[in-house]
């Protein structure tokens, strides 16, 4: 059995339409100026960024929880974004391909905030 690590991604609602289009197995390819893919470690990060930033750009904000072979990931180091707890890892846009080959499961989505909540 394939050891994964759990991985967290706060995401708006453009991101979360085509995460369903593929069946809720992949994330879709970054926009041209989006040369890095960042899930982070920790839900409440995750939260953060989807209540305090993805709301005002976009009306509403998801957390999404997902798991990725633990040996294929360490190949990424973990980013220290701000606080101790802030972590994220970095994979360059011309690797998601490959990070989404070792997704283990569905990406599901586990939080959802909106103005007021």
């Amino acid at each position: 059995m394939t050891e994964t690590m759990t991985l967290w991604r706060p995401t708006g609602p453009k991101e979360l339409d085509l995460v369903r289009a593929s069946g809720w197995t992949a994330w879709p390819p970054r926009l041209p100026d989006q040369p890095i893919f960042y899930p982070v470690l920790n839900e409440q990060y995750a939260i953060m960024i989807a209540r305090d930033w993805n709301v005002p750009a976009s009306g509403v904000g998801y957390v999404a929880r997902f798991e990725v072979d633990r040996e294929f990931v360490s190949r990424y180091p973990v980013r220290q974004a701000g606080g101790r707890d802030i972590l994220e890892l970095w994979v360059p846009a011309e690797e998601l391909d490959e990070f989404n080959r070792h997704n283990v499961g569905l990406i599901e989505m586990v939080h959802d905030f909106r103005p007021g909540s």
